[in-house]
C-alpha cells in the first residue's frame, strides 16, 4: 500500500467517526454530576405552617452522611432531627421539629454525586412570612480551599505515575526489549510507580475531607477514614494499592530476569509479560472508571470498559512517549536506541490515536449531550482545548515519523561506518590507531622505568601520587566518555531533530494531562444543562394555597462566574402591595452574590410601565421588597437585570399574571 493511499484510508476513517459522532448527537439525555432538581418546600416559598419534613430531589443518586441535609432556623439553630433518609428514587428527606416558629429556614446539604465528586448548596423558604437570618452561607466547603487543591494535584499525579507507568513498560516490550536495561528507563518506569502509589495513598487521606469538612485537620482522622473505606470511591482506592503491588512485581520481573535473559528467551517471556502486564493495566484503569463519570449516567455498562480503553490508549501513547524521550537523551552510546524501536512506537501510537478518537467520540456523546453545551459549559470549553492539543500533538508526531524515516534511511550505512570504524581502530589504519596505542604503551613504560629510579625511600610518596594520578585519570576519562556520548548523540542530525520533535510532544502531552485532569472534575454539560431545564421547567408556577407566583430565569452576562438561575417571587400576586424575594443560584443550585439586581414590571396591554424595584440584599443569593405596588390586574412582563461584574450584565425576563 503506498504512502498516498494509506493517508487517503486514514482520511475516510476520520470522516466516517465524525459521521458517527453527528448521528450520535441526537439520543437521548444523561447525567453525572448530581444537580439539585427540585425541593419541598420549594426555594423561596412561603408556607403557612410548619412543613413536617423537608426534602431534595437530585438528578442522580447520591451518598449522604449525617450532617449531608441541615436545616437552620434564623438564628442559626438546627430545626431538623438529623438522620436524612431516602424517599423514593433520588429524592432525600429530613425530618424537622414540631411547633416551628415562623421566619426564615435555611436549608444546606452536602452529598456525593455518583461519580464520586461533592455537591453542595443551600437555599430558604419561610413558615408564616419572611423575616432576617443569621444563617449566613458562605460556599461550599467541600471539595475546595487548601484540600481541595492537594486532591487535584493528587489526581494529576496519579494520572501522570499511570501513564508513565503502563506506558513505559509497553514500551520496552513491545518497541524496545534492549531497553530493559537501560538504567535510565528504568529509573522512569519505577518512577512511575511510585508516583502513583504516593499519590493513591494521599487521595485516600484526603477523601474524607474532600467530601466532608474541607479541614485539612480532618485528613488523620481514622473513624473518618473508615468511612471513606465503605464507599465507592474508597474500595477503589484500595483496590489501585492491591494492583500496584502486583505491579511491583511486574517491574522486578521485567528490569530483572527479563534482563538478563538472552534475545530467544525474551522472546518466550515477552508474551507473558505482556498478558500479566496488560491484565494489571486494565485492572488499575478500571480502579477509575468504577468511581467517576463512567460508572454513572447513561449507558455505564459500556462506558466502563471504554473508559478503560481510553486510558490504556493514552499511557501507550503518552508513556511511550515519555520513554522514547529519555532513552534519545539518556541512553548510553554503546546501547543507543534503535531506529526499529522508534518506528514500532510510531504504530504503536498511531493504533493509541485511532483508540483515542474512537472511545472520545463516545465520552463527548455521552458527558456533552449536546452542541450548546461545547461552548456554553466548562465542561464542555475544556474538552474544545483538549481536542485542540490533541491535535497539536498528532501534529508534532507526524513531524517526528519524518524524522523516524529519515533515521532508518540512514541507521544501516551508519552502522556500517561504525564498523569500519572499529574495525580500522583494531588494525592500526592510517587513522592513526596504532601509532596511538604505541604512544600509549611508550607513555606507560617510560612512567614505570622513571618510578623504578626514584628509589626504594621514596615508594610511599610514590604510591600516595599514584593514587590521586589513577584517581584523576579516572575523572578525565569518564568525562571524556560523557562529551564523547553527547557528540555522537548529536552527530547525527536526523537522531538529533528526532529528540527535539519528541522533546516538543512531551510538553505538549504534560499540558494535555492537565486539561484531562481537569475535566474529569468539571461538571459534565448534560447536567449543567439538566439543571437549567429543571429549573426552567418550573417557572411560571402559581401556588393556590399561599398565593405565590414564582417565576425562574436562566441568566448568561457572559462574563466570568457570569451563568446561573434568578428566582423571583410575589406574594400575594395581587393588587395593591406584595412581597418579593429574589433568589439567585449557580446552574447546580448553589446560592451566590452577586453586584446588583434590579427587577422592573410592564403591562403593555395598557403602557403601563416599566415600574423599577430595588430589592434589599437579605443574605448569600437573596434579595428582598416589601410593599411592591401593582396597580392592576393583567398579564404583566417581570424583566430582572442582572449585574455579576462591572462591565457584565444582563436582563431576563417572563410573564406573569397578577391580580
Amino acid at each position: 500500500m503506498t504512502p498516498t493511499v494509506a493517508a487517503r484510508l486514514r482520511g475516510l476513517a476520520l470522516l466516517i467517526l465524525a459521521a458517527a459522532a453527528l448521528l450520535l448527537g441526537a439520543a437521548g439525555t444523561a447525567s453525572a454530576h448530581a444537580a439539585l432538581t427540585g425541593s419541598d418546600p420549594r426555594q423561596g416559598t412561603v408556607v403557612d405552617k410548619a412543613p413536617a419534613q423537608v426534602s431534595l430531589t437530585f438528578s442522580e443518586a447520591v451518598s449522604l452522611s449525617d450532617d449531608s441535609l441541615q436545616v437552620l432556623d434564623p438564628k442559626g439553630e438546627r430545626a431538623d432531627t438529623g438522620g436524612p433518609s431516602n424517599v423514593s428514587g433520588t429524592t432525600y428527606a429530613v425530618k424537622l421539629h414540631s411547633g416551628l416558629p415562623d421566619g426564615t429556614y435555611t436549608v444546606a446539604y452536602q452529598v456525593v454525586s455518583a461519580d464520586s465528586h461533592p455537591i453542595s448548596g443551600a437555599f430558604t423558604f419561610s413558615i408564616g412570612a419572611p423575616s432576617s437570618t443569621s444563617v449566613t452561607v458562605t460556599g461550599q466547603t467541600a471539595g475546595g480551599g487548601v484540600v481541595g487543591w492537594l486532591y487535584g494535584f493528587g489526581r494529576y499525579v496519579s494520572y501522570a505515575g499511570f501513564v508513565v507507568l503502563a506506558g513505559g513498560a509497553a514500551f520496552v516490550l513491545a518497541c524496545w526489549p534492549r531497553g530493559s536495561g537501560v538504567r535510565t528507563v528504568q529509573r522512569l518506569v519505577v518512577a512511575g510507580w511510585v508516583a502513583l502509589t504516593a499519590a493513591t495513598l494521599g487521595l485516600l487521606s484526603l477523601r474524607g475531607s474532600y467530601t466532608r469538612s474541607g479541614s485539612l485537620g480532618d485528613v488523620f482522622d481514622l473513624e473518618l477514614l473508615g468511612q471513606v473505606l465503605q464507599t465507592k470511591t474508597g474500595a477503589a482506592l484500595v483496590s489501585r494499592l492491591l494492583l500496584l503491588a502486583a505491579a511491583a512485581l511486574f517491574i522486578a520481573v521485567l528490569f530483572g530476569a527479563y534482563e538478563k535473559r538472552d534475545d530467544d528467551e525474551k522472546r518466550d517471556l515477552t508474551f507473558g509479560l505482556a498478558l500479566g502486564g496488560g491484565v494489571v493495566a486494565a485492572g488499575i484503569a478500571a480502579t477509575w472508571a468504577m468511581a467517576e463519570h463512567a460508572s454513572s449516567g447513561l449507558q455505564p455498562g459500556i462506558a466502563m470498559p471504554v473508559d478503560v480503553v481510553h486510558l490504556l490508549a493514552v499511557a501507550a501513547w503518552l508513556g511511550g512517549l515519555s520513554a522514547l524521550l529519555v532513552s534519545l537523551y539518556r541512553a548510553p552510546a554503546e546501547a543507543p536506541l534503535e531506529a526499529s524501536a522508534v518506528r514500532r512506537f510510531s504504530q504503536v501510537a498511531f493504533g493509541s490515536v485511532i483508540a483515542l478518537v474512537v472511545t472520545g467520540l463516545y465520552q463527548s456523546w455521552r458527558q456533552v449531550g449536546s452542541w450548546s453545551a461545547l461552548t456554553g459549559t466548562r465542561y464542555g470549553q475544556l474538552l474544545l482545548v483538549k481536542v485542540g492539543l490533541v491535535a497539536l500533538l498528532v501534529g508534532v508526531a507526524w513531524i517526528s515519523r519524518r524524522w523516524t524515516g529519515r533515521l532508518a534511511d540512514t541507521v544501516v550505512a551508519g552502522g556500517a561506518g561504525k564498523r569500519r570504524d572499529r574495525e580500522n581502530a583494531e588494525a592500526g589504519t592510517p587513522s592513526g590507531g596504532r601509532g596511538a596505542k604505541g604512544a600509549v604503551r611508550s607513555g606507560a613504560a617510560g612512567a614505570k622505568g622513571s618510578g623504578a629510579g626514584a628509589g626504594s625511600g621514596d615508594s610511599a610518596q610514590g604510591g600516595s601520587g599514584d593514587s590521586q594520578r589513577a584517581a584523576q585519570l579516572a575523572r578525565q576519562r569518564a568525562a571524556v566518555d560523557a562529551a564523547r556520548q553527547k557528540r555522537e548523540r548529536d552527530a547525527d542530525p536526523n537522531r538529533y531533530g528526532l529528540r527535539r520533535s519528541v522533546l516538543a510532544e512531551a510538553g505538549v502531552a504534560v499540558v494535555l494531562l492537565a486539561v484531562t485532569t481537569a475535566l474529569t472534575s468539571a461538571e459534565p454539560g448534560r447536567t449543567v444543562e439538566e439543571a437549567e431545564a429543571a429549573a426552567a421547567s418550573s417557572s411560571s408556577v402559581a401556588s393556590s394555597a399561599t398565593g405565590v407566583v414564582t417565576l425562574d430565569m436562566a441568566f448568561d452576562t457572559g462574563g466570568e462566574d457570569g451563568k446561573g438561575v434568578v428566582r423571583l417571587d410575589i406574594d400575594p400576586a395581587r393588587v395593591g402591595g406584595n412581597d418579593m424575594h429574589v433568589y439567585v443560584q449557580r446552574p447546580n443550585g448553589r446560592a451566590f452574590d452577586i453586584p446588583e439586581v434590579k427587577v422592573a414590571f410592564t403591562l403593555e396591554s395598557k403602557n403601563l410601565g416599566p415600574l423599577p424595584v430595588v430589592p434589599d440584599h437579605i443574605t448569600t443569593g437573596h434579595w428582598s421588597a416589601s410593599g411592591v405596588q401593582i396597580p392592576m390586574a393583567g398579564e404583566w412582563e417581570i424583566a430582572v437585570t442582572v449585574r455579576t461584574s462591572d462591565i457584565d450584565q444582563v436582563t431576563v425576563s417572563k410573564n406573569a399574571q397578577i391580580g
